[in-house]
């Protein structure tokens, strides 16, 4: 590996490696955490996502029903003349987990504006207030996916770094560190064969007469 040329020399390097297996292993730790928080929360997003869907999909037959109703008593002149030039405002509820930030929940902002009085047409009111339900439910639908889809990200890539640090990093940290102990020891062990044959060699003093 390429950061073998980076480990110090002697004593200074095995401090080195030390150090940055400790941070390997506390990385490890924390991304494992991580995991373990954000899966039960994906599939409880999963399961809010799949509610929100179905929900929407009643909201739209139910709203084109509505429709329905309201085109049979006045025809299509009668839905232009009540429709309304007015925007919807959304506002979208985020909250954060694990330094990931997505949405929880939508909302449509302000009361709703109510459609022009159409005489002989009872259908206009509750077919204007399903399309409201029907747009709130849609809303609440692509936050829930959108929640689905940043949770899954986040997931993969704290898997993919997770499996960095137990594949590789951790590995190579744990290796470098043995070797390094070894040629230490075996130098330790060199030095003290060295200063035995010294001192075995000097000669002794001799006390004066």
């Amino acid at each position: 590996m390429a950061l073998l040329a980076r480990v110090p020399p002697g004593r200074a390097g095995r401090m080195w490696l030390r150090r940055r297996l400790g941070t390997a292993e506390r990385g490890r730790d924390q991304l494992d955490r991580k995991l373990r928080i954000l899966i039960p929360e994906q599939q409880r997003l999963h399961a809010q996502a799949e509610h929100c869907r179905k929900a929407w999909t009643v909201a739209c037959d139910d709203a084109r029903v509505w429709l329905l109703r309201a085109t049979l008593l006045g025809g299509q002149d009668v839905l232009r003349k009540a429709s309304t030039p007015h925007l919807v405002d959304i506002e979208v509820v985020w909250t954060t987990a694990m330094g990931l930030r997505y949405p929880v929940d939508a909302r449509l902002v302000g009361p709703p504006a109510e459609p022009p009085a159409v005489v002989g047409n009872s259908a206009i009111g509750p077919a204007a207030a399903a399309y409201r339900l029907a747009l709130l439910a849609g809303v609440r639908t692509a936050a829930a996916e959108e929640a689905v889809r940043r949770i899954e990200a986040e997931i993969a890539v704290t898997r993919r770094r997770l499996r960095a640090l137990e594949k590789r990093w951790l590995p190579w940290l744990q290796e470098a560190l043995a070797e390094l102990e070894l040629s230490l020891e075996q130098a330790e062990q060199d030095d003290g064969i060295r200063l035995r044959r010294a001192a075995a060699a000097r000669p002794e003093r001799t006390s004066p007469p």
